[in-house]
């Protein structure tokens, strides 16, 4: 028990160390703005967003599903937090936050993080994508009315992130870039927006405190809404973040394991101030790139992020966006899938649409304060195209008697609600026989449509003086043609009138 113990621990924490704390650096110096830009957006001040950051980092490396993977407050659940801060205020945020964090712990005890094996590579790549956009066109406001230092800063900062590892990897390229463009901007006095130009640092330790509202059916009904809303986005985006990190790096996650953890972390987040969070596509990237694997460099982000904040909050005041504007470029340029483009004249059609769609819908969306909405949509048309698909293999064999008074129907495939009309079209009922034999042993009903085109079937021919036999029906098929089907019942043929 002792070994597998500590054979986890060197597994999780202790075996990437030196990649990992450096890693986590240059993730807690791209959380800060972020973290403000955020809480902005909310409506709320920067400290909540920084508060949030710093605790759901901490927690989430010991409880998450997935190491390596950063979480904070993010845009997504930002976005779905403006009109309750602006109706009711921060009370109620930081209670909603609270409740989320209740709901996506009882998903994942649930273990509803397995649904996302119902989530297509289509889907998947066509929100990687998005985000990659979103990402980089988050980054051009700062570029509204700025010179040519800023321009200047970035393409250098760029050229530092990509050239510099060709010599070195010792020490990460963004956080080379980030430390670099900060000496110069501060040393040739560049008149450049800075960290501190974003909002103010806390200086302070977040504090426990209970959320100051009455605890009543009222507040439930206000904040129930907005907590749902934001469970099912956060889970929906760390899962699908943990699934891309799990392919970049080759690894399995623990996906209800990650809604569990995902829920403890905002819990605790609320309870010290801070907004929901989840996971982050965006810095999780960067501490990939970086060389960060392990649970450590999550736990070392929120520890440094915190000291950043504690200790150094005059001088990270004063990094230059340009220096995180090509960081977060960087992560846009890594994050889109360029084989996805490449492949659109051999991959499937359908699969190709399902991927162009999620990333139009997310793009547009995140503007209408739902991102999951692309998602959910790609999700709905990888079903229909796949159920279209198998409806389409839907087989059935006739052969008939020397005498041409018994006729046998061979069924291959599967029946169910796309191919239940199919399957029903396929008999000839007006040909005189006086024996049908249907045959469904290489076939398997599914659900209520494939029972009511099976017994649409049986009545007809019923009803034209022939005699139905089935054959070779499976148990589970047989099971459910038991339960529901009514051509055996006595007034069948009124029954099926109703229905």
């Amino acid at each position: 028990m002792l070994s597998v113990s500590l054979t986890h621990i060197r597994t999780n924490w202790l075996g990437n160390t030196r990649n990992d704390l450096l890693a986590g650096m240059v993730v807690a110096l791209a959380l800060i703005p972020e973290a403000i830009a955020f809480s902005i957006i909310a409506g709320v001040d920067p400290k909540v967003g920084l508060y949030a950051s710093f605790c759901i980092a901490i927690v989430i490396s010991f409880v998450g599903g997935r190491s390596g993977m950063i979480s904070a407050a993010t845009g997504a659940m930002a976005l779905v937090m403006v009109t309750l801060v602006k109706d009711h205020g921060l009370e109620y945020l930081l209670a909603a936050t609270i409740l989320t964090g209740a709901l996506q712990f009882i998903a994942g005890t649930f273990k509803l993080g397995s649904l996302m094996r119902f989530v297509s590579r289509s889907v998947v790549t066509g929100f990687v994508n998005a985000l990659a956009i979103l990402i980089f066109m988050a980054q051009l406001p700062e570029f509204s009315g700025a010179g040519l230092n800023m321009y200047g800063m970035v393409v250098l900062g760029l050229a530092i992130i990509y050239i510099l590892p060709r010599f070195t990897k010792i020490i990460p390229s963004p956080l080379i870039c980030i430390l670099v463009l900060t000496v110069l901007s501060i040393v040739m006095n560049m008149d450049l927006r800075t960290v501190g130009d974003m909002g103010e640092l806390p200086d302070t330790l977040p504090i426990f405190l209970l959320p100051n509202i009455q605890l009543t059916l009222d507040t439930l009904l206000i904040i129930f809404p907005y907590s749902l809303t934001l469970a099912a986005v956060g889970l929906l985006e760390s899962l699908m973040t943990a699934t891309i990190v799990d392919d970049l790096t080759d690894t399995n996650s623990d996906k209800n394991r990650e809604c569990r953890g995902q829920g403890i972390a905002n819990i605790i987040a609320g309870f010290f101030g801070g907004m929901a969070g989840c996971a982050m596509i965006g810095q999780s990237v960067i501490n990939i790139k970086s060389g960060g694997r392990g649970r450590l460099s999550t736990l070392f982000a929120g520890l440094f992020l915190l000291f950043l904040l504690m200790v150094l909050g005059d001088y990270v005041a004063q990094i230059p966006m340009a220096a995180l504007v090509a960081v977060m470029i960087m992560v846009s340029i890594g994050t889109f899938s360029w084989g996805s483009l490449k492949n659109i004249r051999s991959h499937p059609k359908s699969s190709t649409l399902v991927m162009l769609v999620t990333v139009v819908i997310v793009v547009i969306v995140v503007f209408t304060h739902n991102l999951a909405l692309g998602v959910l949509v790609g999700v709905l048309m990888s079903a229909l195209f796949f159920a279209r698909k198998v409806s389409q293999l839907l087989r059935i064999e006739t052969q008939s008697s020397r005498d041409k008074k018994k006729q046998t129907y061979k069924v291959y495939g599967q029946v169910f609600f796309a191919s239940a009309d199919t399957f029903s079209a396929a008999f000839n009922f007006k040909e005189v026989v006086s024996h049908v034999t249907i045959d469904v042993s290489e076939a398997h009903f599914w659900d209520l449509s494939a029972v009511g085109a099976l017994d649409k079937v049986v009545l007809k021919f019923r009803r034209e003086g022939t005699k139905v036999e089935l054959l070779g029906m499976n148990e589970a098929s047989a099971t459910l043609v038991d339960k529901l089907a009514i051509h055996d019942k006595p007034d069948a043929l009124k029954l099926m009138l109703d229905h």
